[in-house]
């Protein structure tokens, strides 16, 4: 029989469907269970995503039968499904309510959060009363044995315990990801060089 407070570790990949069905689930159950295809665009997602991925079809689907293995997902056939759907069992699983799963669902989707983030960012998901009550359960998550779910990171925030990382890993990934990419410091230049034409171009049309 599965331990229904036992943790086992995810992949980033995993963490990303995971995280993308729990927000579907919770902001539009009426286009829930997803399919691959849904599922595919929910991780892929522009907007409420960090970091921003972009998986193919292959890719999702392996993270969903490492899931399925886990018991932390369930595939959805028969009567009313033309294809194949997927829904999450981690309410089930690991005996979690609504408001359990808002917080995680954010912090699985955008990394590390403080309180006032989760707060207004879990608002479709469940509208918490206010930042105390965010707190608790936050608290409660980090408190859950064996395996804590959530735990302190540093600057207030708070952060999702599915990968193991230590809160040093984590802010050590954030210094990288907010550090410019070659790209982002190209385009920057070229945008400057643009604009030192254009200074120049009028500079000299004034001796014309």
């Amino acid at each position: 029989m599965r331990d229904h407070n036992k943790v086992e570790p995810l992949h980033p990949i995993e963490v990303r469907v995971l995280g993308s069905l729990l927000e579907k689930d919770l902001t539009t159950p009426e286009y829930y269970p997803l399919t691959l295809n849904a599922l595919q665009n929910a991780c892929n997602q522009k907007s409420s995503r960090e970091p921003i991925v972009n998986y193919d079809e292959t890719t999702v689907a392996q993270g969903l039968e490492l899931l399925r293995q886990k018991q932390l997902v369930l595939k959805v056939s028969g009567a009313g499904h033309r294809v194949e759907k997927y829904a999450h069992r981690l309410g089930e699983s690991l005996n979690l309510g609504r408001r359990e799963l808002a917080l995680l669902a954010v912090l699985m989707l955008r990394g590390p959060q403080t309180v006032g983030e989760l707060r207004g960012r879990t608002e479709r998901m469940h509208p918490f009363e206010d930042m105390e009550e965010v707190e608790h359960v936050l608290e409660a998550l980090a408190a859950r044995e064996p395996d804590p779910l959530a735990a302190p990171a540093t600057r207030g925030r708070w952060r999702h315990l599915w990968g193991g990382e230590s809160a040093e890993a984590d802010d050590a990934a954030e210094s990288v990801a907010s550090r410019p990419s070659l790209e982002g410091r190209v385009a920057v230049l070229e945008r400057e060089v643009d604009d030192l034409k254009r200074v120049m171009e009028s500079f000299r049309r004034q001796f014309e």
